[in-house]
């Protein structure tokens, strides 16, 4: 990939050198195009850098979501060409054919263009979001779920399968080689990865076997593969992430790692899970080239993104992270680890798994097993020097008790909780057996985060709410009439879900002296958060009908993601 179009946005001031240099670097690790890191380490807006490379080349942008592109022009270029290089041919006339891309300095893909087609190749310019989405309206991709089922005989020889734990291990084995099953499992991957899905499940029932997927947080039935191929394709996944498929009775861990494309990597985490009627495995894409790891860009409001840079900021105290799985918690880690990385700071983190490698940051995989949780690698890491250290999550008074004493030791602990909001999680604290003032006097801050699903762009359109619903979830009656609230009707782009992406909601609670004053003299969770909220703290329920009054999500995900104050 030519760095033509880097050196243009460092010439132009949209980047710095050093900007350059990291995407550069970003993309030898994680492969992709250069203009996609470019975008993310720059903080860059797609059609800015469309608009200046359309200056700097004198060519001319399309819109690609406009466009209807014959059949004939499409077959001009093979699928794979057109997904390696991104680009997408749109046009013929005579000898000549017009492709949109978003890098015109590309040379080796105009070659290849050149020499497939015989036709002399003109440029237009587009972003890389409109080529994405072009790509995949125009053309078929290999994860076609339902031609592969009709393949295989469809799901209508439902059969129930004998559940006993004696099974032929080579007839298995040589099952998951099969062309079909292999097949199967590679297009169920590829297609999470298609539609955005953070988690795969794969779940047997006593009739039928089923594979959902978990879009921006809520899990769509994709498929019901037939029954007979349930242990086949188990097992396929068990080796695939090499685990044990003797093993039946027992849960495991694995990880599956796959290349796609032009060297993009996409990790999987499995976890598979003896059921009544077999095993159930769960997969958790991790796509590092999505990680955000720009705290301006995770959705916190001004004054709740001072507060806690301040409270990451301090030499030592406890910063606490609170929420449910799969609502960001990692990422919101991750990004205040990425912006205390510094040569001269150390830092550990203690994680069960390691979800992404993050360079210049000590990472330790946990394992129950051998007796190395938690509790043990603070102890290790209190005698390795450590400036800040990283705890996955805080589940036991030990942990909780060596957490604290690091923190008031000179040392910043950042750590995830499991309560539902901020105020609770001193309670959870305290509940675990951790005295009033060690609670007091160690944390600076506790964050409670949640994602809520953002309304379709495409397709969003206004919706006729009774001011009375809008006073039922929190809007004051005054402001009620005059509210305008948003719905998704549903479209392609979208699946038809009326949403499309996720936003982070945050409550964020730092631990003022009067709060500090209320743990001491045993207060509960109500009267903290009742102070916290005088003290001028945006609750969750808050924070959510912000984004409604704003146009980015609905009365529903309001409802669905916090609860009434």
């Amino acid at each position: 990939m030519s760095t033509k179009i880097g050196e243009i946005l460092v010439k132009t001031g949209q980047l710095s050198p050093e900007q350059l240099e990291a995407a550069k670097e970003n993309q030898k690790t994680q492969g992709g195009l250069l203009i996609s890191h470019l975008i993310k380490v720059g903080g860059l807006n797609e059609n800015e850098i469309a608009s200046t490379i359309s200056d700097q080349y004198g060519l001319e942008i399309v819109q690609l979501d406009e466009l209807t592109i014959p059949a004939d022009v499409l077959e001009l270029i093979p699928q794979n060409l057109a997904q390696k290089h991104q680009l997408l041919p749109i046009v013929r006339k005579e000898n000549a054919v017009t492709i949109a891309m978003i890098d015109p300095s590309n040379l080796v893909a105009l070659n290849d263009i050149k020499f497939i087609t015989g036709l002399e190749v003109n440029v237009v310019i587009t972003t890389e979001s409109a080529l994405k989405g072009a790509l995949e309206r125009h053309f078929e991709v290999d994860s076609n779920l339902d031609q592969i089922i009709d393949d295989m005989g469809g799901t209508d020889d439902v059969e129930v399968v004998d559940t006993d734990d004696t099974v032929n291990l080579s007839e298995l084995e040589r099952q998951t080689e099969d062309a079909p099953v292999v097949k199967l499992v590679n297009a169920i991957l590829l297609d999470a990865i298609k539609k955005g899905a953070s988690d795969i499940h794969i779940e047997p029932y006593e009739k039928y076997f089923r594979v959902r997927f978990r879009i921006d947080g809520v899990l769509y039935e994709i498929m019901r593969p037939p029954l007979k191929l349930k242990n086949a394709l188990t097992s396929r996944l068990k080796i695939m992430a090499e685990l044990d498929i003797a093993e039946r009775r027992l849960p495991q861990d694995g990880r599956i790692k796959l290349k796609i494309g032009s060297g993009k990597e996409m990790d999987f985490r499995v976890n598979v899970l003896p059921t009544l009627f077999g095993e159930k495995v769960v997969l958790r894409l991790l796509d590092k080239s999505n990680l955000q790891l720009d705290m301006m860009k995770l959705g916190f409001e001004a004054s709740q993104l001072e507060y806690f840079k301040e409270a990451i900021y301090k030499p030592y105290g406890m910063v606490l992270v609170t929420g449910p799985t799969g609502s960001g918690k990692t990422t919101t880690l991750y990004s205040a680890l990425a912006e205390l990385n510094k040569i001269a700071t150390n830092i550990s983190t203690a994680e069960d798994p390691v979800e992404f490698n993050l360079p210049g940051i000590n990472q330790a995989q946990m394992n129950d097993d051998i007796g190395y949780n938690f509790a043990a690698a603070l102890r290790a890491f209190l005698r390795q020097d450590p400036d800040i250290v990283m705890v996955g999550e805080i589940r036991d008074f030990e942990t909780a008790e060596i957490a604290v004493k690091a923190s008031l030791t000179g040392h910043l602990v950042l750590s995830t909780l499991h309560t539902n909001d901020a105020p609770s999680s001193v309670n959870r604290l305290l509940n675990m057996g951790v005295e009033p003032f060690l609670v007091a006097s160690s944390i600076n801050l506790i964050l409670a985060q949640r994602l809520a699903r953002r309304v379709c762009s495409q397709c969003a359109t206004p919706a006729e709410v009774h001011p009375d619903v809008l006073v039922g979830i929190g809007i004051p009656p005054e402001e009620a009439p005059h509210v305008k609230v948003i719905e998704g009707k549903g479209c392609p782009k979208c699946a038809n879900t009326g949403y499309k992406g996720r936003i982070a909601l945050y409550e964020v609670m730092p631990m003022w002296e009067e709060l500090k004053d209320l743990v001491l003299n045993g207060a509960n969770s109500t009267e903290l958060k009742r102070q916290a909220i005088k003290m001028g703290m945006t609750t969750l329920r808050a924070s959510a009908l912000m984004r409604l009054k704003e146009g980015i999500t609905t009365i529903e995900e309001v409802v669905r993601v916090t609860a009434p104050d």
